[in-house]
């Protein structure tokens, strides 16, 4: 693994066959936790919810790829995306990420449901350098949003020459 991911040199996984789940309201803000997640996280489940999904962001993830999925959510779609989270101690642990929105029978958006499942060594391969080279673009301005905003161009024109969307780009892995 490259070691510029790494905040506390230890990578945490779970099996294959386990899932990470956790359900938000609107604002980002964690209403569910399940066991795997408790686990893999490192926090008890009294310290996640209620707080906001981003307690266990990665600082050298891209933010274009939250950009992405938000932008998916708010138009009530789902997206599939490759995300590095950071543990309670510092660890990290890649996820394959579902994220869909929850709606209620009259079909108003209540919520955020993500299903997360382990990453194959061989995906990170392909993921790893295009993350570095977006969060390095995000890097270059000092104003967050003009670097936000040149990551995205980055990436879309990564996929315009590749002649997918992000979201098939990252199922075809």
């Amino acid at each position: 693994m490259s070691g510029e991911w790494i905040l506390s040199g230890r990578e945490v996984s779970f099996q294959e066959n386990e899932i990470i789940v956790s359900k938000t309201d609107l604002t980002g803000r964690i209403t569910y936790c399940n066991d795997v997640f408790i686990r893999v996280s490192g926090y008890r489940e009294r310290d996640l919810l209620g707080q906001p999904h981003k307690i266990i962001r990665h600082p050298k993830m891209p933010r274009t790829i939250f950009r992405l999925l938000w932008n998916a959510l708010s138009q009530g779609q789902e997206l599939f995306a490759y995300i590095v989270n950071r543990c309670h101690d510092g660890d990290y642990y890649w996820v394959f990420a579902h994220v869909t929105p929850d709606f209620d029978q009259s079909g108003q958006a209540i919520g955020f449901h993500s299903n997360r499942r382990v990453v194959r060594p061989a995906v990170l391969a392909e993921i790893l350098p295009l993350y570095a080279r977006l969060a390095a673009e995000e890097a270059k301005h000092e104003d967050r949003k003009a670097g936000l905003d040149a990551g995205s161009a980055l990436l879309e024109s990564i996929l315009r020459e590749k002649g997918r969307s992000y979201e098939r780009f990252v199922c075809e892995l």
